[in-house]
């Protein structure tokens, strides 16, 4: 029996091309597998055909959009995942839902080895590659970029050369992976680190220089998800897709980082994830009101390292899923909403409100009604700082 491939396939030039080049390479049958995760572009119909066309002897195709934006963004939203305090882990986050429909097209054709397109010097090829191995164990990995020498120039020329039915002729100065939690551009002039973006950077925000009137939005949580939107019910999908066009109008969720890659480089990354940054800014304010403080002091070491498991391609791990555990038993009373101004460039929060905030007005306030007895706080003060009173005498006898 003929060996299979699957290989994870874009519809582009590069993976493309690597149908056949594997193929020619190891004389296996490829099965190409293309998973929506919302990054927009062609119909994945239209991206079946051309991978039948290029060669692939099977074309396995699935809408992950509502898996992605429920099983995945949700999750880092209640981590408030920001890796090095800015990033949203936007390709981070969409690798793992695409491997568990790689090893999936594996099981059901017979395929005894996974392919990728990633390079040797980035993240993708970790992520891919750790989360098949977990899945799968048994199977195998390539990347014909990384392990069969195939360049940008060879895929050009192999495609003309077999009349694919690609274009080769445009070449985009930058490397971009866009899906619904956000969008990520890197190389061209980018990789000067003082070269500054250029307006043809950006694809999902709006200029933030000129914004539009600000626009108030009003997003309801439940157990840390967002279930409303002024009012209206949305799926997590929906939510994110509705405030990736309110936000992104606004110029909102712009990053621009040098950035610690897994592989040991620093890295010069822009993204764009307006629908991501609004909601963690929005779900973070939610968490002070109703998240007790230890809890959410500790709550940032896991969100941290939370972050960085998943940024490391490790979503599927049993440490990330004992933080997981965690990070949903803390989300219990986030619930309620948040009012936020969207403009130029910021998501303001401008109004809270929850049914069981720990906020206390009656212990807050400094008018009438105040039921906080301030006596208590004189012995409190002499108890809180009595070790370092102690020990500040100890130094002041020792000449310290």
């Amino acid at each position: 029996m003929t060996e299979r491939i699957v290989l994870a396939y874009s519809g582009g030039l590069d993976t493309s091309v690597a149908i056949g080049w594997i193929a020619e390479a190891t004389g296996a049958e490829v099965i190409a597998v293309a998973v929506d995760v919302g990054q927009g572009g062609e119909s994945l119909e239209t991206i079946r055909q051309r991978a039948l066309g290029c060669g692939a002897v099977e074309a396995y195709v699935a809408d992950a959009r509502d898996e992605f934006a429920t099983e995945y963004c949700m999750p880092a939203l209640k981590a408030n995942a920001l890796y090095m305090d800015a990033y949203p882990l936007v390709s981070a986050l969409s690798r793992p839902v695409i491997v568990k429909h790689l090893v999936a097209a594996a099981r059901q054709f017979g395929a005894t080895t996974v392919s990728h397109g990633c390079t040797g010097k980035g993240n993708d090829q970790v992520r891919f590659e750790v989360g098949i191995q977990t899945l799968g164990p048994d199977l195998k990995c390539i990347a014909p970029v990384r392990d069969l020498a195939l360049t940008r120039d060879k895929a050009i020329a192999f495609a003309e050369e077999k009349g694919l039915p690609i274009e080769t002729t445009k070449k985009n100065p930058f490397s971009i992976d866009q899906n619904v939690w956000g969008r990520a551009v890197e190389t061209g002039f980018l990789e000067d680190i003082w070269n500054a973006p250029t307006k043809d950077v950006y694809d999902y925000t709006a200029s933030p220089e000129f914004p539009p009137a600000a626009d108030e939005v009003t997003i309801s949580f439940r157990e840390g998800i967002p279930v409303a939107i002024d009012g209206n019910a949305v799926t997590p999908l929906q939510a994110i897709e509705e405030l990736n066009r309110r936000a992104g109008a606004q110029g909102i969720g712009r990053i621009d980082i040098v950035e610690d890659r897994l592989v040991g480089i620093k890295s010069r990354e822009i993204y764009e994830a307006p629908g991501a940054m609004a909601l963690i800014a929005a779900h973070r304010e939610l968490e002070n009101v109703t998240i007790e403080r230890e809890q959410s002091r500790f709550k940032k070491t896991v969100d941290q390292r939370w972050t960085e498991l998943v940024y490391d391609g490790q979503w599927f791990s049993p440490l990330k899923r004992s933080l997981d555990t965690f990070v949903d038993d803390t989300q219990k009373y986030v619930t309620g909403d948040i009012r936020m101004d969207l403009h130029g460039g910021r998501a303001t929060v401008t109004g809270r409100r929850s049914d069981v905030a720990l906020y206390d007005f009656n212990l807050a306030t400094y008018d009438s009604g105040d039921t906080f007895d301030q006596s208590m706080a004189r012995g409190f003060i002499e108890i809180f700082g009595l070790s370092s009173k102690v020990a500040s005498s100890r130094d002041q006898r020792a000449g310290a």
